[in-house]
């Protein structure tokens, strides 16, 4: 059989990636995104963007609550490993089955309720990592538990290390669905959110986030809020 050939030869890239490595699928979660609603996609991206950009050289970095890890890779292309987690070994198992080519990352099972996180890395100081990340996974997260998780996320971190905490405001609830209300139990507002963060980091800053524009804005018109902490207490 002939092989296909683009009329432009500079898109014949695209022919051979799919016949020497397939072609990409999404995972379970953002399958059912793409499914339901497919600008959210955008939305998830591009958080992942600005994550990838303030880790930008990174040598250690720890993802939780990675789900199926579709938009991990965005971080993966700027530092230099990243290791993704999750509680749930359904979207675990998914990531690991999906083939990630030139962008190599771990997966592991992990509850941070139960603890912070090491790295297998031996030259990991104490196995702790340069920085982490965690979004739309705080709001999971029962009041009474909000410590612990940010506390082990800490404990998780280097002396000089970097946690970017996102999630969706308090305000945003009113046009929430009804199944991201039923798993959102602890949205906060701006400042509530900035001043937990404080608690675990000696300095923490506050950006606001509509759609896919992250932005320094007033946080009660802010759909999402992402805080960037720096230096565990």
């Amino acid at each position: 059989m002939a092989r296909k050939k683009t009329r432009e030869p500079q898109y014949q890239e695209t022919i051979a990636i799919a016949e020497s490595q397939g072609l990409a699928r999404f995972g379970l979660m953002s399958n059912q995104v793409w499914h339901d609603d497919p600008k959210r996609i955008v939305f998830l991206l591009s958080r992942y963007k600005f994550v990838a950009k303030m880790l930008s050289g990174k040598k250690r970095v720890l993802e939780l609550g990675c789900a199926d890890a579709f938009g991990s890779r965005v971080v993966r292309q700027e530092v230099e490993s990243l290791l993704c987690t999750d509680f749930d070994p359904v979207f675990i198992e998914d990531a690991r089955s999906r083939p990630h080519g030139p962008w190599p990352m771990d997966f592991r099972v992990h509850d941070i309720l139960d603890g912070p996180v090491r790295s297998d890395d031996p030259e990991a100081p104490d196995g702790r990592f340069d920085a982490a990340y965690t979004l739309d996974v705080i709001e999971h997260i029962e009041a009474r538990h909000e410590r612990t998780f940010v506390g082990n996320l800490a404990g998780s971190l280097t002396p000089q290390g970097v946690l970017i905490v996102g999630m969706p405001s308090l305000e945003s609830q009113t046009w929430a669905s009804p199944a991201s209300k039923e798993g959102h139990v602890n949205c906060m507002s701006g400042g509530p959110f900035k001043t937990l963060l404080e608690d675990f980091f000696h300095n923490v800053f506050l950006f606001s986030m509509n759609d896919e524009m992250v932005h320094t804005g007033f946080t009660p018109m802010a759909h999402y809020l992402i805080g960037l902490c720096v230096g565990p207490k």
